[in-house]
């Protein structure tokens, strides 16, 4: 019996508009825009896994820290430098929340459309 290959090919979020952060996760990690659409941007390199992002009326973002309405998932971005990539990050639309539960070790920062993602330097 063959296994047929399934292989990933982008992790999507949901959004009120897919261009703000797509724009946003574009030029943090350098990713050219695949796909577009009114609804939907894919940033990827070609043959790669991409982040998509999709437009969903009535989108309700995750709360951070909020157990009513956790996170569900996120991205988490390694870096060398935490205050070098959080203002980076700052500069380019995210929000950095006030409750940060291991700030030497990694930020939790909030992007344009209020996802959670972390920057980490473990792993690296």
């Amino acid at each position: 019996m063959n296994t047929p290959e399934i292989r990933l090919l982008s992790v999507d979020f949901d959004c009120p508009d897919p261009a703000e952060p797509a724009r946003f996760y574009g030029e943090a990690l350098g990713l050219p825009v695949l796909y577009r659409s009114d609804d939907y941007v894919l940033l990827a390199r070609s043959g790669a896994p991409g982040l998509g992002f999709i437009r969903q009326e009535g989108f309700r973002p995750p709360a951070w820290p909020d157990p009513a309405h956790r996170k569900q998932a996120h991205l988490e971005l390694g870096v060398e430098d935490l205050d070098a990539a959080q203002e980076r990050m700052l500069a380019l639309g995210a929000v950095l929340p006030s409750f940060q539960p291991r700030p030497d070790a990694w930020r939790v920062l909030l992007d344009p459309a209020g996802h959670p993602f972390c920057l980490a330097t473990h792993g690296i």
